[in-house]
């Protein structure tokens, strides 16, 4: 049967698990990114963008601590909008670009929201801590 709640909370978790893929694959290029934005410490939030988006794409996909893993995204997406996509300190082409990142960060934001208002309250204690939040209900 189709839920198009499951549905889209994969898609969410694909949203973040294929880009974390992706700077595990070509990582200079993401640290030439974030120093084209003046984020110091490249290297290092590199490693924690990757972790994040590899575990938390992987707990949304697996239907794992969904509501928690929800609200860090919405926190990882609000930090990548003001640190990458800072369209008020560019013109032109490149200023429109991270204009429109800027938006569509925001409706995925907007997403996460409603997910994680749908989805079940955890308690993040060891027994039980890798079930489904199926399991819960």
């Amino acid at each position: 049967m189709f839920n198009a709640m499951s549905v889209g909370r994969v898609l969410l978790g694909l949203y973040f698990l294929v880009p974390g893929l992706m700077k595990v694959l070509d990582p200079g290029r993401h640290i030439a990114m974030m120093e084209h934005h003046g984020i110091p410490a490249a290297a290092l939030l590199l490693i924690v963008a990757t972790a994040a988006n590899v575990i938390g794409g992987l707990l949304l996909i697996l239907n794992r601590h969904v509501r928690l893993t929800a609200f860090g995204f919405v926190v990882y997406i609000i930090l990548v909008n003001v640190m990458m996509h800072d369209f008020w300190n560019f013109t032109g082409v490149e200023g429109g670009h991270e204009m429109q990142n800027f938006v569509k960060n925001m409706a995925i934001l907007a997403g996460l929201l409603v997910l994680a208002s749908a989805s079940v309250k955890r308690e993040l204690k060891l027994q039980g801590l890798f079930k489904s939040d199926n399991a819960l209900d």
